[in-house]
């Protein structure tokens, strides 16, 4: 597994919520209803120069929304479905806006349906332990997705 060291200053995100609690297949629903209605949102993105989105985000936190990794061994928390956008923007109704905190990051690429606890495996091999909440980017250039962990608060 290929690891980048990055610092990621805070970031905000708006998407559509929900959690674990909301039962099995929730993240794909969230996405679904996202992608969906993602022209209510367009106008907040992020865009690079080239007028691409600046990323897409599954960002994670914990029932308390502390950015705190899941609980019960990352099988209980929250989860946001959607894009990167400016720090001053409001949410429409219906989303959800958070701001991920700045933190040095630990980067892989999601390769692979086991990606996430074989990556939680090698830093712990590492003896690298978890700051906060794991936060999956996806690449709008080339579709690739990574996890972002968080190794120190900034």
């Amino acid at each position: 597994m290929e690891w980048t060291r990055i610092v990621k200053s805070s970031f905000c995100v708006i998407g559509k919520e929900g959690s674990t609690k909301d039962g099995p297949g929730f993240v794909q629903k969230l996405w679904n209803d996202a992608n969906a209605n993602f022209a209510e949102i367009a106008p907040l993105a992020k865009v690079t120069k080239d007028g691409k989105l600046r990323g897409i985000w599954g960002a994670m936190t914990d029932f308390t929304h502390s950015f705190l990794p899941w609980q019960n061994n990352f099988t209980e928390g929250c989860y946001l479905a959607g894009v990167e956008v400016r720090d001053d923007a409001v949410a429409p109704e219906g989303w959800v806006k958070w701001r991920i905190p700045a933190c040095e990051f630990m980067v892989t690429k999601a390769e692979g349906g086991n990606a996430f606890p074989r990556a939680v495996q090698s830093l712990a091999d590492q003896g690298i332990r978890l700051v906060g909440a794991v936060q999956e980017y996806t690449n709008p250039k080339d579709g690739v997705t990574y996890l972002y962990f968080p190794v120190a608060r900034i």
